[in-house]
């Protein structure tokens, strides 16, 4: 009920070109350049990555530093749809695109001290957002991160991999079991976070593991 009247006090506005209405309007959006192009990596016990966009776009930046920062919850619906529109151009579709009944979507999780602070956790945001227009179920409560670690981007990328070592825990194994994972998070770097959770899955477990993520960045551009 209130969000009309706060909208007319807090007019959203375009973080790439201040035109009110949106966070990201369609003219910005155009100007990403969301990839048709995707490459099969694998990083330890990830299976494979897939991310629309790079980094080192600065209103990439911008975007995802207000939702994850400055707390525009809102962003998630934006920032999801770039990955979906990635998926949308892909010649070859993704597997989970065609068999989501296989799959189950897992965010990487806060600490709940560090959830407490934020108010929100943007990686559950985001695969609310996929989860509800993939229909692939999602769980919030299986995967959790036990232990308060320092920010990754102001860490190298050796630190980054003992920053996040046994963080993470899996609680009703039973769901991860023989399950195919999409594991979202907003930004991927080096792939510490995403590769230590999902080591932690296939140790329940997990039949396979894939990271979706908004971006992918070089070490530095995460600063």
């Amino acid at each position: 009920m209130l969000k009309p009247f706060l909208n007319l006090i807090f007019p959203k506005i375009c973080l790439g070109c201040q035109v009110e209405g949106t966070y990201l309007c369609a003219d910005c959006q155009a100007i990403l350049e969301v990839s048709d192009f995707h490459k099969k990596e694998r990083f330890g016990a990830l299976d494979d990555l897939y991310f629309p966009v790079l980094y080192q776009h600065p209103l990439i930046k911008k975007l995802i530093w207000a939702f994850k920062y400055e707390g525009v919850k809102e962003l998630a619906f934006d920032l999801a749809n770039l990955i979906l529109a990635h998926f949308q151009l892909l010649e070859k579709k993704p597997l989970f695109l065609k068999n989501p009944q296989d799959y189950l979507i897992l965010p990487i999780p806060l600490t709940k001290e560090r959830l407490k602070r934020r108010g929100f956790n943007q990686s559950a945001e985001l695969a609310k957002v996929l989860a509800e227009s993939l229909k692939i179920p999602l769980e919030t409560e299986v995967l959790l991160k036990t232990k308060e670690t320092f920010p990754q981007a102001i860490l190298s990328e050796k630190e980054r991999e003992e920053n996040v070592k046994g963080v993470f825990a899996v609680e009703q194994k039973e769901k991860i079991f023989q399950k195919k994972i999409l594991l979202v998070d907003d930004i991927f770097t080096t792939g510490a976070t995403m590769k230590e959770a999902a080591k932690k899955l296939k140790e329940v477990g997990a039949k396979k593991v894939i990271g979706i993520v908004v971006a992918r960045a070089k070490v530095g551009e995460d600063k």
